[in-house]
């Protein structure tokens, strides 16, 4: 059975002063032994958000990793810098893709690079609104992990614990919302796609998020389709009532799918 992951996206939010605390309510707030937790705030709060969750069954994320180990470049983080701070990292979203303009090829290596270095990848893909309306959302989703996973050792990324998540940029801050059947359509079509990559019977592990205005009141609708393994939360992941509701609805999720396993 796959997990069931909710991951907490607080992208430019939170300050070392003030983030442990908030991470502190989340995790009382959220204690579902069946959902991986996951917080990823911003680089200079990782310390203070693990230093919060000691003893709490609750993953530290960072937001990004630059593909090289080491070198001249500025104001970047790299992946071995993370050791002690964090376990997993975001790779590939919108904005990072839209403001600092990173190509698939960059994002690919950087995903290896946080393999090998030990973090967990959650992989984000998604169209945008003028690819969904001219029906090329598939074949968009399909080149962006054609171009990230070109190359990779598909049993290295299985091994790491690769996670995707799906994030329909055009229903994100819209107004116009994605439904549970158009997520699950994509999970299915991105599983297609690893399998199409090499990565045999493993794609049908790969754990996919739903990533899109994520909050208590729809991720019920996300999580009642089988494909979708869990949720990417941004804006309601700052706000401790809303991870609350989604994570108790994720709970309820991994617990029905557990007890039809067996």
């Amino acid at each position: 059975m796959r997990p069931i992951v909710i991951a907490a996206n607080w992208k430019m939010n939170t300050t070392p002063a003030d983030a442990g605390e908030l991470a502190r309510v989340i995790a009382a707030r959220t204690r579902e032994s069946e959902v991986i937790r996951v917080i990823c705030p911003p680089f200079v709060c990782l310390a203070a958000v693990r230093d919060a969750l000691a003893g709490e069954d609750v993953a530290v994320g960072a937001q990004n990793v630059h593909q090289e180990a080491a070198g001249a470049y500025t104001g970047e983080i790299s992946a071995p810098m993370l050791e002690g701070l964090a376990t997993w990292v975001i790779l590939g979203h919108s904005e990072r893709r839209r403001d600092a303009h990173e190509t698939d090829d960059v994002i690919g290596h950087r995903v290896r690079r946080a393999a090998a270095a030990g973090l967990r990848p959650i992989l984000c893909v998604g169209e945008l609104l003028e690819d969904r309306d001219a029906g090329r959302a598939d074949a968009v989703v399909a080149g962006q992990l054609e171009g990230a996973l070109a190359g990779s050792d598909p049993a290295e990324l299985a091994a790491a614990g690769l996670v995707i998540a799906y994030e329909p940029v055009w229903a994100i801050g819209t107004g116009r919302n994605a439904r549970g059947a158009d997520a699950a359509q994509m999970a299915e079509a991105i599983r297609a796609t690893l399998a199409s990559l090499g990565w045999g019977t493993a794609a049908s592990e790969v754990p996919v998020l739903y990533g899109g205005s994520v909050t208590s009141a729809n991720i019920g609708e996300f999580l009642a389709e089988p494909s979708i393994d869990g949720a990417l939360v941004g804006g309601a992941s700052l706000k401790p009532d809303e991870m609350a509701g989604i994570v108790a609805r994720a709970g309820l999720t991994a617990g029905a799918r557990r007890a039809t396993a067996v």
